[in-house]
């Protein structure tokens, strides 16, 4: 039987590379909609973080998703994306 090759991805947060599967995706779409992707298949430019707070304000400190999808993110979007994480971790 063949092994198959674990896809690995890095965190934009703390930059350690993990699974894909450990991680969350988020995803700007062809509107420029920035989104938590659950699924991991929505169409769009994604970038992935780990399932914690504490990434995430890693990622917010130094503005990650500006340099990653290459355009102004503006607070309320961070806040958003922030919800959606610890509303998970309840």
């Amino acid at each position: 039987m063949k092994v198959r090759k674990i896809p690995l991805r890095q965190c934009i947060g703390c930059m350690n590379q993990k699974s894909k599967k450990e991680l969350i995706r988020i995803v700007k779409t062809k509107d420029g909609e920035i989104k938590i992707d659950k699924t991991s298949k929505a169409a769009g430019r994604g970038a992935y973080i780990c399932d914690n707070v504490e990434c995430f304000n890693k990622l917010k400190k130094k503005r990650g998703l500006n340099k990653t999808f290459q355009q102004e993110v503006n607070e309320e979007i961070y806040d958003n994306l922030r919800k959606e994480l610890t509303k998970d971790e309840k």
